[in-house]
């Protein structure tokens, strides 16, 4: 029978046994090196499925994936490719002393190996590496305990390549997250973790720079999700990950509302029409009585909202404060 031609696998493995492995690969040119890290994932990548991965999918109730690696469902496998990455990342600069048994030695770095990995993965995105509610956070929430375990949460879920199909936040596990947490097995448990989400973002974009770069930033990073199968009813589009929540849409539209009603006083106004009619005017039509809906359907104005300006509107002083504002802001530009 032919001898067999020694591998990248075997050779890693020889090298491994020398104490070389780690000084190797350093030293190794560009082919040499991508042939080695070939070798240790092949080494690598067994080790990690049998030690952790095989566990980690019977315990998240998924048994076709903890059969083997080519029953791995499309984000399992993209977890466990994750995994195996950091795994070999270690391994080949972490093996710099004899090492009779490789595999053996693997199975005691997997843990190390796939947690620095992970928050290597998070620091690229720009989310927090281990994340933790600052002080002016939980201040900000009144020191809930849930609402702050719940920033905690999103700050998490941020820096995780997962999605949560059609939907920003996971609230479905987050539901059931907070009826554990409280005690509170509420029916209607989905529509206060929506209102908890909303509370937490709004103190969070309190601090501008922070919620970009450590919140927004690393959400931008989400892959959409794409539909397996095509829709049941033909004609109709799968519903696509939406990237604004409900607040963020609100606040965009007021913004383009406020930008449109400031246009057409400054068209007004330049056209020789008294301000005191036409400050009153068009921020009844923006933002009163007069506030039709947006182009999408939704009542981004609130009825409450509309009765409040036009309170505003009926007090003389406050309309000749806002004329003062509109005019300067004309004349500056």
């Amino acid at each position: 029978m032919p001898r067999r031609s020694p591998t990248a696998a075997d050779e890693v493995r020889g090298l491994a046994r020398l104490g070389t492995l780690a000084t190797t690969v350093a030293n190794a040119d560009e082919p040499q090196r991508l042939r080695l890290t070939g070798g240790a994932y092949s080494v690598v990548y067994p080790v990690v499925y049998t030690g952790l991965t095989q566990g980690l999918e019977r315990r998240r109730g998924h048994p076709a994936c903890a059969v083997s690696v080519r029953h791995l469902a499309d984000d399992c496998l993209d977890r466990f490719h994750d995994d195996v990455e950091a795994v070999v990342h270690d391994v080949v600069r972490r093996a710099t002393a004899p090492i009779d048994n490789l595999d053996a030695w693997i199975c005691g770095l997997i843990n190390s190996a796939t947690v620095n990995g992970h928050r290597r993965r998070r620091g690229e995105i720009g989310a927090l590496q281990r994340p933790r509610a600052p002080k002016w956070l939980v201040d900000g929430l009144g020191g809930d305990r849930w609402l702050v375990h719940l920033a905690v949460q999103m700050l998490n879920w941020v820096g995780n390549p997962a999605t949560a199909g059609s939907q920003v936040w996971p609230v479905d596990s987050w539901t059931a997250l907070r009826c554990r947490f409280t005690g509170d097995w509420d029916p209607a448990a989905d529509v206060d973790v929506r209102h908890d989400i909303e509370a937490v973002l709004r103190v969070m974009r309190a601090k501008r720079e922070w919620y970009e770069r450590y919140v927004e930033g690393p959400l931008g990073h989400k892959h959409v999700p794409v539909p397996r199968f095509a829709p049941e009813s033909p004609g109709t589009l799968a519903p696509a990950l939406d990237l604004l929540d409900v607040g963020e849409r609100d606040d965009l539209y007021m913004r383009e509302l406020a930008h449109l009603a400031m246009t057409a006083m400054r068209t007004r106004l330049l056209a020789g029409e008294d301000p005191r009619t036409v400050v009153a005017e068009v921020i009844n039509v923006a933002f009163g009585d007069g506030a039709g809906l947006a182009m999408d359907g939704t009542q981004h104005v609130s009825d409450a909202t509309g009765e409040h300006v036009g309170r505003l509107l009926r007090d003389q002083d406050r309309i000749s404060r806002i004329v003062v504002a509109v005019l300067a802001v004309v004349e500056d530009r």
